[in-house]
């Protein structure tokens, strides 16, 4: 039987997991250092970016033939996938038929520039200057305040978001020895902010209840988490090569629950999204 996709891409994801890579732990900043296409320049989402093996150019068979290039021969594709709008027609309450519009999940096949003959690479884009820890603390602030959200910051080894008192506990700054691990757990503990329902309303998910650590539901928040502050660190250019804390216990509980859902890490990416987008003040669909 054929795979669908939602196991093709938590395949992929579980190989990573089991290798030892965190994928959505890649430094990414858009088309600079992350994958893009080669022919519409515009960088993949976060879960092809999880996909995807390489940094750089991508784009399909065709479109490398387009571009006066040929694939060599013996190279395996990788996948990217979208969303494509499936009308369907319903019948209604009152008798009267109408459309309803089902997303479904596709693919395309795809291959990077160093598996192609040819054609030749883009210039690199020039990177320009930043000051990431202002930006962090920025993005910290306005959400915090826009939010009412208590902080603490406490001496100690504890970092959590408490739903109860909509709290974020972190522990002091000067506690990190890396400011950018300073930025990625308060990230983390910011998108756990936005599963109340005047947010991103994931608290059904998890019943409004913090839960035991090891368990499903714990696990699955946890990569919504991790996802969401990967992602805001890419975008505003904070890289970070530090191994995830906790990495070994960590991996098991996702590649468990990956396992056991095969449509869990295209839900969690798509939350972590959404949550990102709350955060940064920016307008979603």
């Amino acid at each position: 039987m054929a795979k669908s996709v939602y196991e093709m891409v938590t395949d992929r994801i579980i190989i990573q997991l089991e290798s030892g890579v965190i994928p959505w732990r890649k430094p990414w900043t858009g088309v600079k250092s992350g994958a893009f296409n080669r022919v519409s320049k515009k960088s993949y989402s976060l879960l092809n970016q999880m996909l995807l093996k390489h940094e750089g150019e991508y784009a399909t068979f065709k479109q490398w033939q387009d571009l006066g290039g040929h694939v060599r021969k013996g190279e395996k594709s990788e996948i990217v996938v979208f969303w494509k709008i499936q009308p369907v027609e319903e019948m209604k309450e009152d008798g009267t038929k109408g459309i309803k519009q089902i997303p479904l999940l596709r693919y395309f096949n795809v291959f990077h520039i160093s598996q192609v003959e040819g054609v030749e690479p883009l210039p690199k884009d020039e990177l320009h200057d930043i000051e990431p820890i202002e930006k962090a603390e920025n993005i910290l602030h306005d959400y915090w305040s826009r939010e009412n959200i208590t902080i603490e910051h406490v001496a100690g080894d504890k970092a959590y978001y408490s739903p109860s008192l909509d709290m974020i506990r972190l522990p002091l700054f000067e506690q990190f020895t890396n400011a950018n691990e300073y930025y990625s757990t308060a990230f983390h503990e910011s998108v756990h902010s936005t599963l109340k329902e005047s947010r991103c309303n994931r608290a059904e998910d998890r019943k409004g209840k913090l839960v035991a650590f090891g368990s499903d539901e714990y696990s699955k928040e946890e990569l919504v988490a991790e996802i969401g502050s990967a992602n805001i660190m890419n975008i505003i250019g904070i890289e970070t090569n530090k191994s995830f804390r906790n990495s070994s216990a960590y991996i098991q509980n996702w590649l468990s629950v990956l396992k056991n859902d095969t449509k869990f890490i295209v839900s969690a990416s798509s939350k972590a999204e959404k949550a990102v987008n709350y955060i940064l003040g920016e307008t979603f669909a």
